[in-house]
């Protein structure tokens, strides 16, 4: 049975001014008060969680170090140093040990130690998908980046390859940034990429495979001509990178590609033509172009189709194809994309809808997610998506625990049919594999104010589905004009009560309730009777720990009619993807629980909401650890 809340309004802070009151005829009647709150807090101090918002006494904190530099800034791009929005990221906390191990990942891509960050020149090659990805060789925060190498038979379990490319060229110096792969129709691949050179100029320089025949692709060599690109006049040396994937252009044997760039606080999309990718010519104008949004990073240009459900490949043109266009924006670390129509005789992609257009509408992961990058799956013609999940703990705590940074797991991405508004973003079906028997299936009836625990064998590595039905009585008669406005992010977290929300699931969240990480529903309703729904992940009270992210993400997800509201969590120790409906909106969670680890994490269900009671209907997995080794090349 579902343990109930009380309300806050009814909480702590009318209990604590007694004390403070000046008529002493009625201190013994204030002890006895006292002592039957006292009583109760500590009862209901783990039955629920909007009344804990005081950090444990018994913390150790170290003093406060130095803040860390900025890391890519001085060399142009974007800052690889996390900074805390309430600027404590240079707090340090005590950490173990065995919390640090605890935060490492089972199911996750990334290397064995060190900084990773962008994923790189995805593909598909003779059996073997490739991962590429900057990487630090020689430590756990940025600098000397060198690509990585890993390759997969399914995109779950990883073999861990020799280094593609190292920086040992003038024009590649100061790092092998990101780049992307073009596979032409004899099967030969291109890889294009960014290079800082001994200058700190970015250009764009080729590489390809010393053996095609090789499905490991385990050598690459550097074209003796690059770079092949430099800044054009008016883009500065700085603001210059990350080549997309290649498409087929108009005329036979030409290609494109474009380049993210800004012009003053204009980002941009510049459009080069080749016919050998050793020359390239810049187009008139740019593919497309927003004010205000800054520099554009690792743009991705993609078709999805508007009819069918599967990918495309990435020159595929034509009736019933819409086309992506995603910026990582360096202003903000956030990817953003729209969709829209792609004229390939003029060059020029128009967003459907300006409101929704790229770097002001809608974000492909509302949490945190960077870099992201997609390839065409041939194998199973789908086009898969990649994107980095950085840190949000001090360099410090880094260095301490020897790495920095995740992949997510790979997401087939699709147009939504229903919405035309939205991509549609899944974890890969082979993830699938992982589940260890039988799910546990449950439907909690939780009325407002309750939550639940739900009994699993270890909560630190789930796959969850859940679906919440909402009163329909309350859903349909309750009118909160004054929650219009609300948003994720300002909201306060699952602690602030509405009638109609929050209800959702606490993911590493420990017996008492110290840490927890909410993902959930609200639903704000106005005088026109409209209700919108917001999906959100609260991360403010996921640690103890100070100097770490603890951010409220989130935003407006459509729930049409006829739909449940459902979400699906893969839970893996220090990361919580979120999907909302399907995929429609997404958040990545980034979280450094100090309770909730070694066997001591925790899942409930929950409902938050004044005025509605909710079924939930929910069935979890354990997932098993994919234990990423290195290539055995001694056995080739």
């Amino acid at each position: 049975m579902a343990t109930q809340c009380y309300d806050p309004e009814n909480s702590a802070s009318r209990y604590t001014l007694l004390p403070d009151q000046p008529d002493s005829g009625h201190r013994k009647s204030l002890k006895i008060i006292s002592g039957i709150f006292l009583s109760v807090f500590l009862l209901l101090s783990v039955a629920f969680f909007p009344i804990l918002n005081n950090q444990s006494p018994d913390l150790q904190i170290d003093s406060r170090s130095p803040a860390p530099p900025s890391r890519g800034v001085s060399q142009g791009v974007s800052d690889k140093t996390f900074r805390d929005v309430a600027g404590a990221s240079h707090v340090s906390y005590a950490w173990s040990n065995a919390m640090l191990s605890w935060q490492r990942t089972a199911y996750h891509f990334q290397p064995q130690k060190n900084w990773m960050n962008d994923p790189n020149g995805p593909l598909y090659h003779k059996g073997w998908y490739h991962l590429f990805y900057q990487y630090n060789p020689d430590s756990a925060i940025w600098g000397n980046i060198t690509w990585g190498h890993a390759v997969s038979k399914d995109l779950i379990h990883w073999l861990y390859l020799p280094f593609a490319m190292v920086p040992d060229q003038w024009y590649d110096i100061n790092g092998v940034w990101t780049g992307s792969a073009t596979i032409l129709p004899d099967g030969q691949i291109m890889m294009l990429y960014t290079g800082d050179t001994d200058d700190y100029v970015q250009v764009q320089n080729l590489a390809y495979p010393a053996n095609l025949s090789d499905p490991l692709l385990l050598d690459w060599v550097k074209l003796k001509g690059n770079p092949v690109l430099v800044p054009p006049p008016g883009i500065g040396v700085k603001d210059f990178r990350d080549p997309t994937t290649r498409w087929t252009g108009p005329q036979n044997g030409q290609w494109l590609l474009t380049i993210g760039s800004k012009i003053g606080k204009t980002g941009v999309a510049l459009v080069y033509e080749t016919s050998n990718f050793t020359s390239f010519k810049l187009l008139d104008g740019v593919l497309h172009a927003v004010p205000g949004t800054g520099m554009w990073e690792c743009v991705d240009f993609y078709p999805v189709s508007t009819k069918k459900t599967n990918g495309l490949e990435t020159s595929y043109n034509g009736p019933g194809v819409k086309h992506v266009l995603k910026a990582s924006l360096d202003d903000n670390k956030q990817d953003h994309y729209a969709i829209g129509t792609y004229d390939l005789g003029k060059n020029k992609w128009t967003p459907d809808n300006p409101e929704l257009d790229c770097g002001i509408g809608l974000r492909l992961d509302y949490g945190k997610y960077y870099a992201s990058k997609t390839f065409y799956d041939p194998k199973k013609e789908r086009r898969v998506l990649w994107g980095w999940i950085g840190e949000t703990d001090s360099e410090s705590a880094d260095l301490q625990k020897g790495w920095a940074s995740v992949q997510s797991i790979p997401r087939t991405v699709l147009y939504d049919k229903k919405t035309g508004t939205h991509l549609l973003q899944w974890p890969v079906e082979e993830i699938e594999s992982l589940r260890v028997g039988d799910p546990t299936v449950k439907q909690v009836d939780l009325q407002p104010g309750s939550i639940e625990l739900l009994r699993v064998d270890s909560a630190a590595e789930l796959d969850i589905e859940a679906s919440f039905e909402v009163d329909k009585v309350a859903l349909q008669g309750i009118i909160e004009a004054d929650h219009v406005g609300f948003s994720c992010s300002t909201s306060g977290g699952a602690a602030s009560r509405g009638i109609l929300g929050p209800f959702g699931v606490i993911v590493i969240a420990d017996q008492t309730l110290s840490d927890v990480t909410p993902v959930y529903f609200y639903i704000s309703k106005g005088a026109d009777g409209r209700a919108e729904t917001h999906f959100c992940a609260d991360q403010t009270r996921s640690s103890e720990a100070p100097g770490v992210g603890k951010q409220v993400y989130g935003s407006s997800v459509p729930v049409l009619d006829g739909e449940k509201h459902s979400m699906r969590l893969l839970v893996d120790h220090s990361i919580v993807e979120s999907f909302a409906q399907g995929g429609r909106t997404v958040i990545t969670s980034r979280i450094y629980p100090t309770k909730a680890v070694n066997g001591a994490a925790r899942l409930f269900v929950f409902n938050n909401a004044t005025g509605a009671s909710v079924t939930a209907s929910v069935k979890i997995w354990s997932l098993e650890s994919v234990n990423i080794q290195s290539f055995p090349l001694q056995d080739l």
